[in-house]
């Protein structure tokens, strides 16, 4: 007998568990091969994670011990010293410590979604707090006042570096093997367009397959795998890792649809929201009777949040001006050999506020380069309201090198310090760039623009300038101290792998 069809708008019977039903709902899904094989990548992950966080534990108190030694003028300086009675107490407490406040601060999350060498200086100066506080509780008697923040940045540097190099490693691996995200990519035309092209100018992570899109009329250039009522079957059948959905082409009944319809069959839902969509306010919840509201307040650092980054960014500049002087100095009598005119340059740039300002840098090009540019305009290989050539020819022998290096950045420092820039913001447009802003791109002003910042170490080469606007729009709506320290960290290896230039 054949069973009554169901009424007319109702909603459709969950898919069997041994059709790759619910993730909620399914016990059959926790068994499955693949979920099988996630549950034994991440356990081997985590656990590689904790002997190497232990590993740089031990290495970072053990050289800062070696620090200690050195400066009290002792002899041979032996492995031992970790050894020794007092600093084998202190690492086998410390050690559980700081895997929990790791666990705590998402250390041992995915790859895609672990914090970087920020969080790992801010969790390290917890575990020394812990620790401090309980030495004080128990009357300890700290031979050395000088030992704990010593050890904070050894560790620090220590276990970064272990992690960088398991990164590196394992992502190599990854790809020698073959292994890809495979997405589905859900929108329309042109949206799905920008944002493949996005996704795939992404560097330093695992690439993606991009296996089809799912859309009505335009699929943007990509293979066609049906419409949006199709897609309960397009996903039973092609069975991608994550889909990615254009949010700003969606009506929300549809997005709620299309997550439902993903997480019953267990596949990642990602959401790509417009320009538009990303608030350059923060949002915070006003308890409304009746109905959630939110207040959006101005994307401005004020109060604690400005004098935290300004003292950050003094103290930190001061020391790079003092410690880099010799360096300066030879950069500065290589430009003047190289070629005729001034050792520095001032760019005018539009700043916070968008005042304009002149920024210092060593000059990289021929004495009359801006009366050049205007030559160059039809070469320009950059959309939107930016000016790039990748062989410029104005550029001098000695101008390669320190862009190469992003060497001629440093005078910069000095704007720092005199408050028209920060370490780490929104990178400052020159004069030509800026007339040619669209008017949302403009809350970018609202903060100081920075020497250094995402755009650096996110692969830009291959984004667009609305991209680009849009990473500084999630530095303004996220910004922390740690941020900034691993927007830092993560800048020295995107210069020497020539992606930090600009």
């Amino acid at each position: 007998m054949s069973k009554a069809a169901p009424p007319a708008g109702s909603r459709p019977p969950l898919a069997s568990p041994g059709a790759g039903g619910d993730v909620r709902a399914s016990r059959l899904y926790l068994l499955s091969r693949s979920n099988a094989l996630n549950v034994g990548r991440r356990t081997l992950s985590v656990c590689a994670l904790l002997v190497l966080d232990i590993a740089g534990l031990a290495l970072g108190i053990y050289f800062a011990l070696v620090i200690r030694e050195a400066l009290r003028g002792q002899g041979t300086i032996l492995w031992g010293l970790l050894w020794r009675e007092g600093p084998r107490e202190w690492l086998d407490f410390v050690a559980p410590i700081t895997i929990l406040v790791f666990a705590q601060a998402g250390l041992y999350r995915q790859r895609d979604r672990r914090p970087g060498a920020g969080r790992i200086l801010s969790s390290l100066i917890v575990v020394a707090l812990v620790v401090l506080a309980f030495g004080l509780g128990t009357d300890y008697d700290f031979t050395t006042s000088g030992l704990i923040p010593t050890a904070v940045v050894t560790c620090a540097i220590t276990i970064g570096l272990l992690r960088v190099a398991y990164d590196s490693m394992t992502l190599e691996l990854m790809r020698a093997v073959g292994m890809r995200r495979r997405v589905v990519l859900v929108g329309e035309g042109e949206g799905l367009r920008r944002l493949r092209a996005s996704l795939a100018a992404v560097r330093g992570g695992l690439g993606y397959e991009f296996v089809g899109a799912v859309a009505t009329e335009g699929a943007g250039g990509l293979r066609r795998l049906g419409s949006r009522e199709e897609l309960p079957a397009v996903l039973e059948r092609v069975r991608p890792d994550e889909i990615i959905l254009a949010e700003a082409q969606l009506e929300e009944r549809d997005v709620f649809d299309i997550v439902e319809q993903a997480h019953r069959q267990g596949i990642k839902v990602r959401l790509a929201p417009d320009t538009t969509e990303i608030l350059v306010q923060r949002g915070e919840y006003v308890p409304v009777p009746g109905i959630p509201l939110f207040e959006l307040r101005p994307p401005v650092l004020r109060g604690w949040e400005w004098a935290l980054k300004r003292a950050f960014d003094v103290v930190v500049s001061a020391l790079v001006a003092v410690l880099l002087l010799p360096v300066w100095l030879l950069i500065a009598l290589a430009v003047k050999l190289d070629s005729r005119g001034p050792v520095l340059f001032v760019d005018r740039r539009i700043g916070v506020g968008e005042k304009e300002f002149g920024m210092l840098k060593f000059r990289t090009m021929v004495a009359d380069a801006l009366a050049l540019q205007a030559e160059l305009e039809d070469a320009n290989e950059a959309e939107g309201a930016l000016f790039k050539i990748k062989d410029d020819p104005r550029v001098t022998r000695v101008g390669r090198v320190l862009r190469r290096l992003s060497l001629d950045e440093f005078p910069q420092i000095v704007n720092v310090l005199k408050g028209e820039m920060s370490l780490v913001g929104p990178r400052p447009l020159p004069l030509r760039d800026y007339e040619l802003l669209e008017e949302w791109h403009r809350a970018r002003y609202a903060v100081l623009p920075g020497m250094t910042g995402l755009w650096q170490i996110s692969g830009r080469s291959g984004l667009d300038f609305d991209d680009l606007v849009r990473l500084d729009f999630t530095y303004i709506e996220n910004w922390s101290i740690w941020l900034d320290v691993t927007i830092i960290a993560r800048t020295i290896p995107a210069v020497l792998t020539g992606r930090g230039a600009y």
